[in-house]
């Protein structure tokens, strides 16, 4: 079972691609768990292959060898980068963030997850208080900001909802890749067996 969660948040070559760590930590008398925000990254005008570096770099770094779990945004751009992260032979869980209202899972990697649930979840931790986030991280206040200006939006016409910055040109890309974390931290481990002949 994983100890650490890894979300990727991958940008057009122009925007941000973000990474972000979180320990899932069993809080004392409760069955509830605290997400710690440990690690945050962002960086824009990388070409990707060296983003596959980055994820395998930090993949492979001491204190997650073995005891992370990574799920990748595999929406627009992502579907190529995905590629290339599977060519590299890391395993990890492909998002496709749609507006719908249904989660499914094609394949055993691949899953179509609506931007409500991904975004609701982070959001339940930060209100009930089991979203920490070290302030001596650099990126630390861009993701406080970024949660603060994060809203739902509704279109009366059609009463469907979008998820974004409430600002034109405010980032989101620290949020998802929290959010991508806590989706596959909240995401139940299965063991499988191979049975005896």
């Amino acid at each position: 079972m994983a100890k650490f969660y890894v979300g990727l948040d991958l940008g057009q070559s122009r925007d941000y691609t973000a990474l972000c760590v979180a320990e899932k930590v069993p809080p004392e008398g409760s069955d509830d768990y605290e997400l710690h925000v440990r690690h945050l990254e962002r960086f824009r005008d990388v070409l990707y292959p060296e983003v596959v570096e980055r994820v395998s770099r930090l993949m492979e770094a001491l204190q997650l060898r073995g005891e992370a779990a990574l799920a990748v945004d595999a929406t627009g751009v992502g579907a190529a980068v995905v590629d290339m992260l599977r060519r590299s032979g890391l395993t990890f869980d492909a998002v496709t963030i749609t507006g719908g209202d249904t989660e499914t899972q094609s394949g055993y990697d691949s899953y179509r997850v609506p931007k409500r649930d991904l975004v609701g979840g982070l959001q339940v931790l930060l209100q009930s208080g089991r979203l920490k986030i070290a302030r001596s991280l650099e990126h630390a206040e861009t993701l406080k900001a970024e949660l603060l200006n994060f809203r739902v939006k509704i279109n009366v016409a059609t009463a469907h909802d979008s998820y974004e910055a409430w600002r034109e040109g405010d980032h989101d890309d620290l949020v998802l890749a929290a959010a991508l974390a806590a989706w596959r931290a909240g995401r139940k481990e299965f063991i499988v067996l191979i049975g005896r002949a």
